[in-house]
């Protein structure tokens, strides 16, 4: 069969050459198509459920929110392990699938089990996924330079204008906030005035949840004219709050200003961030999308903050605490140069050796050939250029070259066994 085949390409030289140039072509346009980035994405194929239930303890999270999760999780197909954890007022549940399973598939199948499962769950309890990202998808990291802005207003602009716009990038599959204060209305009351007005605190919380909410009414048709009657009653300031009626002492209402005060305060935090011992700050953290290729959207993101910082107020700019492209451009452009010298090495050393440049040429022209091909496969099977995979190319130029130069060898014994043979002859 070899020497059929090594006779059919001798007998048909332009088809080789031109199967060759195609190959080298296809190969050039996978080369601009697969995606770069400093180091491989070894993580799992997993899907991430989330579940809060503030206020409770990890036993009881345990109890009531992840093993029924995770007893219903178990039969999903093509599951290999279903982890889980439960810490105060949170519990996360890793469903493993195998490594060939596409990770929205199996993003779907576990949105169909979690509408089953959640019946099981106490009410008012929803459980979400994850981002569809992977752990070595937190590629770039900013905060804000707001000096004169206090945390919980950064914490506002970052959660309210800068995330959303960055959440449009594509390959962006989440935009994590960081830092400062989350704004809250908070109710500061006082026990002796509810002793007193004989209020209790499970009815300030009922009365508060129920005067916000706007409520719609029937339609009223005045002098040819329709009117809808809506009662607008959502909350806007301190004010409206301290207005809200949550009892009556003698007939008298009895409002949030009588037992207590409002303020606009921040939520209960757990940590704080901190940058370079200087102080606190505000930021985010961008998080790549599965698959996606992390120096073009690292590259998107930036242009996006150009848009993004126009719109911000007087002052405020970004500051970068971590860019991965600029580990993606320095490790990927070393192995190139490593690449491109090894060829060139091995190309000198061909052409002395052999000392016939057109044996030379049809040994070297092989290099270009196959490195197009091993990106025909690494596209076809998933894979990124990355430090691995380019250094497992380097490595193996060596290799490349062995199967000419041992071809060439042998046809140049040959030739010298039939010269031999001619000349013996006459």
């Amino acid at each position: 069969m070899i020497s059929s085949l090594i006779t059919w390409s001798l007998r048909n030289r332009y088809v080789v050459l031109a199967m060759a140039a195609a190959l080298l072509v296809w190969g050039f346009i996978n080369v601009q198509k697969n995606p770069i980035d400093a180091i491989p994405d070894l993580s799992e194929n997993q899907v991430i459920v989330f579940t809060e239930w503030m206020g409770r303890g990890p036993q009881i999270i345990e109890d009531q929110v992840t093993y029924p999760l995770v007893s219903n999780l178990q039969g999903i197909p093509k599951v290999k392990n279903v982890r889980a954890t439960s810490m105060f007022g949170m519990s996360f549940v890793y469903v493993i699938f195998e490594d060939n399973t596409d990770i929205y598939w199996a993003r779907t199948r576990v949105l169909e089990r979690l509408n089953y499962a959640q019946r099981l769950l106490p009410e008012g309890i929803t459980p979400t996924l994850g981002p569809d990202g992977t752990g070595v998808g937190h590629v770039f990291w900013y905060t804000l330079d707001a000096k004169q802005m206090d945390l919980g207003e950064q914490r506002a602009l970052q959660d309210w204008y800068i995330k959303l716009a960055l959440q449009t990038v594509p390959g962006v599959a989440e935009v994590s906030s960081f830092g400062g204060f989350e704004k809250q209305y908070q109710l500061v009351l006082d026990p002796v005035k509810l002793q007193f007005y004989n209020v209790s605190l499970m009815d300030v919380m009922n009365n508060v949840k129920a005067a916000n909410n706007d409520v719609g009414g029937r339609k009223f048709e005045m002098s040819d004219m329709a009117y809808i009657i809506r009662g607008l009653g959502y909350v806007k300031t301190k004010e409206d709050l301290e207005s809200i009626a949550v009892g009556n002492y003698n007939g008298i209402p009895v409002r949030v200003k009588d037992i207590g005060t409002v303020q606009m305060g921040g939520d209960l935090r757990l940590g704080i961030f901190d940058e370079n011992g200087q102080g606190e700050v505000v930021g985010g953290i961008v998080v790549m999308r599965y698959g996606e290729n992390a120096d073009k959207v690292i590259t998107a993101v930036k242009e996006k903050m150009k848009e993004v910082e126009k719109g911000l107020p007087h002052g405020v700019t970004f500051k970068t605490g971590y860019d991965r492209s600029e580990l993606i451009q320095a490790a990927i452009g070393n192995v190139k140069n490593k690449l491109v010298e090894e060829m060139i090495v091995v190309c000198v050393i061909v052409i002395i050796f052999l000392f016939h440049w057109r044996s030379a040429l049809s040994i070297i022209i092989q290099i270009p050939i196959t490195i197009a091909v091993s990106f025909i496969l690494l596209n076809a099977v998933g894979l990124s250029s990355n430090i691995m995979s380019l250094t497992g190319i380097a490595l193996a130029i060596g290799v490349i070259v062995d199967n000419g130069i041992i071809m060439s060898e042998n046809a140049y014994r040959h030739l010298a066994d039939y010269q031999q043979q001619q000349s013996t002859k006459s």
